[in-house]
């Protein structure tokens, strides 16, 4: 799990030092803010698709040699692009060819990792495990946004991709040395009968279709939530990386620099929030719904902010409540599912999220060319937290339902991901 969790910070470092830039650069070639939100769209749109047979695929494939194979793709596309930036042989087309073929390693690569980060931890470990991962990838987020200003001001655009590609090979090159934990034990010393029931699992496992996987998903009230809160979050917030870009080189009349340091304060909140969200032990779907709404005020704020300084005092909290939210909503949506249905509820989740990537770069970006950065941010956050607030409203006119009665979070004997390798 170490190895992994150093695998995974070299990556996501490597993965933000890009995406610093990537957004900066389309906003160069085009001029055009809703043309930045169509490249992050494409390179989300084989996810809609094909996230489904991912992650049902990834539960029949040999998950080491999998992962590996698609983190060296990811490396390979990634160092590309740093070629044909070197180059100046990079276009639009290129750009979103290039973003696509990503996107379509990812639909394989996003669960083949999650559920290699599986196998390094015991199911009491799952909560502790997750926060982990998230101070990972929080950490990476920093370090990548720090590097992302040396490596463009000393060595160019095309350092920030070459150097996302090298980090993928790292961890492709570490995949084959991991270790699993060895499987909990905890729930197999009962009764021969007990023992019995958990037998049929593996025959469900192999017959179940990727379809069926997303029944499932839909018929778990919880997940449902969840992705409903996400879904609402990424239509009118979140996508920070696309709308504070426009409001720092905007309003705020700042540059590529002043956006760095904002990337960074933005992965110090993660860094906070992943070490607060590791302490967690049972969170819940209300605690989400909770950080949602404080994220979305403190949105509000940020359109408001009228200079830099004040953004950066408000990107702190935001970012932190995000990543604590994330960390819950993790939690609960791995250890909900059974063990078996991991994979496909994983691809289910990942078709659903595209769902709303695909959607939100794009409708922002035209937002804000038609009324301002400002007003985007500012009523998106009061979006989400009417939507919040009203589930809140109408769940509690409801009566209790066994239905309803949310299942047990930390009772399953399964195992989570550390973090996904990015």
């Amino acid at each position: 799990m170490r190895w992994w969790a150093v695998a995974n910070f070299v990556s996501n470092a490597g993965t933000w030092m890009q995406l610093t830039v990537q957004n900066l650069m389309v906003l160069q070639i085009t001029g055009s803010a809703a043309a930045t939100g169509l490249s992050v769209s494409i390179q989300m749109a084989p996810g809609l698709l094909l996230g489904l047979a991912g992650g049902a695929a990834v539960d029949r494939l040999p998950r080491k040699l999998t992962a590996a194979f698609a983190q060296a793709l990811l490396g390979a596309v990634a160092l590309v692009t740093a070629v044909l930036v070197a180059l100046d042989g990079l276009n639009l087309p290129m750009l979103l060819a290039l973003a696509a073929v990503t996107g379509l390693i990812a639909t394989v690569d996003g669960p083949a990792c999650a559920l290699l980060g599986n196998d390094l931890v015991r199911a009491p470990d799952v909560p502790s495990a997750i926060g982990v991962g998230s101070l990972v990838h929080s950490a990476g987020r920093l370090a990548g946004a720090a590097l992302a200003g040396v490596a463009v001001g000393f060595l160019g655009t095309a350092a920030a991709y070459a150097a996302n590609g090298l980090s993928f090979l790292f961890v492709a090159g570490v995949i084959p040395f991991l270790k699993a934990a060895p499987p909990s034990r905890e729930v197999q010393p009962v009764t021969a009968p007990a023992a019995a029931p958990p037998a049929p699992a593996p025959v469900a496992a192999k017959s179940m279709s990727a379809r069926e996987g997303l029944a499932f998903f839909m018929r778990r009230p919880r997940l449902v939530a969840l992705a409903a809160l996400n879904g609402v979050s990424a239509l009118f917030g979140r996508n920070y990386s696309l709308t504070l870009v426009v409001l720092v080189t905007g309003p705020l009349a700042g540059d590529a620099a002043s956006f760095s340091k904002v990337s960074t304060v933005l992965a110090v909140g993660g860094i906070v929030g992943a070490v607060l969200g590791a302490r967690l032990r049972r969170p819940s779907v209300r605690m989400v719904a909770a950080l949602t709404l404080a994220g979305a005020l403190l949105q509000i704020l940020a359109g408001l902010a009228p200079s830099l300084l004040v953004l950066l005092v408000l990107v702190l909290p935001m970012a932190a409540a995000e990543s604590v939210g994330d960390t819950a909503q993790s939690t609960v949506l791995q250890t909900d599912p059974p063990a078996h249905m991991r994979g496909r509820v994983l691809g289910a989740w990942s078709s659903i999220r595209t769902v709303w990537g695909l959607a939100a770069p794009p409708m922002l970006g035209l937002f804000m060319e038609l009324a301002g950065v400002r007003a985007t941010l500012i009523v998106g956050g009061l979006a989400i937290a009417t939507f919040v607030t009203t589930g809140y409203l109408l769940k509690g006119r409801k009566p209790r339902s066994g239905a309803l009665v949310p299942m047990p979070e930390v009772a399953l004997p399964t195992r989570a991901r550390l973090s996904t390798a990015a």
